[in-house]
């Protein structure tokens, strides 16, 4: 017998639905008295370490996006509010950076300095639950890029813009969007997305991605 498996693309799955907003909310208000506003510009990018000092960002509003810096490749995006480096810094900092992706309110402290600041007020449970959602991210962004057809990867990476804020999406083609993210090829996806847009399952202009209708299962 065949076992129906469920696809994971849907437009119910996302975890970013279950982001610990109060959490990470409490964590940004004993951090902020501490840290300094930066003067950021869309594009601009933010480098985790400064004279042999490593840096957690704290992202009070906006839109910003974590990149390999060997390749350029987009990692993870997120909006406001969040916590960028705490749950990075045994990595090497030169491995990652932020970049502004739409007017954003970013401030900065030391790493050191955030560590000392929830151990003084006992924000573990707080820290735990933000560790908990960047992980979970992390994991499910491996699991559905990783040994999946072209399609499978394109129909997770369409439903992820979707969940972007309207800014971010109006201001980036489907086509950059999974490129950023993916190795897939140009014309591989843009084969994809035309047949997709042909058959309604989702709309397009201009190669702005407007609306996605039931995408099917199998390609």
């Amino acid at each position: 017998m065949q076992r129906d498996i469920k696809p994971f693309f849907t437009d119910n799955c996302s975890i970013r639905d279950k982001k610990p907003l109060k959490e990470i909310e409490t964590l940004i208000e004993h951090l902020s008295p501490d840290s300094h506003i930066l003067e950021t510009n869309i594009r601009d990018s933010l480098s985790y370490s400064a004279d042999k000092q490593k840096n957690c960002f704290l992202l009070h509003s906006g839109n910003v996006m974590l990149h390999r810096k060997i390749d350029g490749m987009v990692l993870n995006s997120e909006s406001a509010p969040y916590v960028f480096g705490i749950s990075t810094q045994y990595t090497d900092p030169d491995y990652l950076f932020i970049r502004i992706h739409e007017h954003s309110q970013v401030s900065s402290l030391p790493v050191d300095l955030a560590n000392q600041i929830v151990s003084a007020n006992n924000l573990w449970r707080s820290l735990a639950q933000l560790l908990i959602y960047t992980a979970t991210r992390v994991y499910d962004h491996c699991a559905k890029i990783s040994a999946l057809s072209s399609y499978e990867i394109i129909c997770y990476q369409l439903y992820e813009l979707m969940y972007e804020p309207e800014e971010v999406r109006n201001n980036i083609t489907v086509v950059s969007y999974v490129m950023n993210r993916t190795f897939l090829s140009r014309s591989t996806i843009m084969k994809i997305l035309a047949q997709l847009k042909t058959g309604g399952y989702i709309a397009m202009e201009k190669g702005i991605l407007k609306t996605i209708n039931r995408i099917p299962s199998r390609y």
